[in-house]
């Protein structure tokens, strides 16, 4: 199957530009960043398409019983809804696909990878008032649901890719065992905040796209979106200018791997030399 391809150029900078807003806002929506994540990345997806998701999101959280109660509770009455009853999980397959990343594809397969699933769950809770939030284990996305800290303070996990299976304690180590090689942290049961969320969706995409040198063009709005998020490593910009250089536009690569060069120049005066002379061979290439 094709993967999905970006948008017009016009539509693409509307699009950025409602990203960049949304990312800004005092609480940033997670299902409208994943949107238009989603929009940048497949042409299809239009302003109806959009508003059709958030609808089918609401229609959801309205077949779940009102208020269940515990976060148990709430983590099986989820698991029953979105798990059981629609079959939403996640297969080996989905990590080879650019839809599972794509949140309008994922809940219309009803496949995709951990973190996507998470933002189903996590969505179609909140708006059904649960205590939901995401957990970034170490290499695997879960929802949790209560108090974060671990079961001792009431912290209910379920993951969504199982088709919503409540995690015990001993199942939440087994994953971080098996995925970090090391022991479970109270750390690592935190709330993810929305734009962590959307930044490690960005790198899952970036990821896909680095395995497939034809579709540099993913990589690069992967690159650009990840850009726009308020808080973004400065290495993001070093990479973008590598980026167009493989992609053959030197003029332009070039220019940045000088604008990083001199951003790195006040901590690190070596490294930007060693950026300036990326920079020179970009331009090299032109003759």
């Amino acid at each position: 199957m094709r993967s999905p391809w970006p948008p017009p150029p016009g539509r693409s900078a509307e699009l950025r530009r409602r990203f960049a807003e949304e990312a800004r806002s005092e609480r940033p929506g997670l299902s409208a960043l994943c949107l238009l994540v989603g929009a940048e990345g497949d042409g299809t997806l239009d302003e109806a398409g959009m508003d059709a998701v958030e609808i089918e999101l609401d229609r959801l959280a309205g077949e779940l019983p009102h208020r269940p109660g515990s976060p148990r509770a709430w983590a099986l009455a989820l698991r029953d809804l979105l798990g059981e009853r629609y079959g939403f999980h996640g297969v080996p397959d989905d990590y080879r696909r650019l839809e599972s990343s794509l949140l309008h594809t994922v809940l219309r397969r009803r496949r995709g990878l951990p973190i996507l699933l998470s933002v189903v769950w996590i969505e179609v809770a909140r708006r059904a008032g649960a205590p939901v939030y995401g957990v970034a284990l170490p290499g695997h996305f879960v929802v949790g649901f209560g108090d974060p800290g671990g079961p001792e303070a009431g912290q209910v996990l379920a993951d969504p890719s199982d088709g919503g299976r409540v995690l015990t304690g001993a199942d939440a180590e087994l994953l971080v065992a098996g995925v970090a090689g090391g022991p479970l942290e109270a750390s690592m049961l935190t709330p993810a905040g929305t734009l962590d969320v959307v930044a490690r969706i960005l790198n899952n995409v970036r990821a896909w796209a680095a395995t497939r040198p034809e579709r540099t063009d993913v990589a690069l709005w992967a690159l650009d979106l990840s850009l726009l998020l308020p808080s973004r490593p400065a290495r993001l910009r070093y990479e973008r200018a590598q980026l167009l250089v493989q992609r053959g536009e030197f003029t332009a690569g070039a220019a940045e791997l000088e604008a990083y060069a001199e951003v790195v120049a006040a901590v690190d005066p070596p490294a930007a030399a060693r950026v300036r002379s990326e920079a020179h061979a970009a331009r090299a290439l032109l003759n």
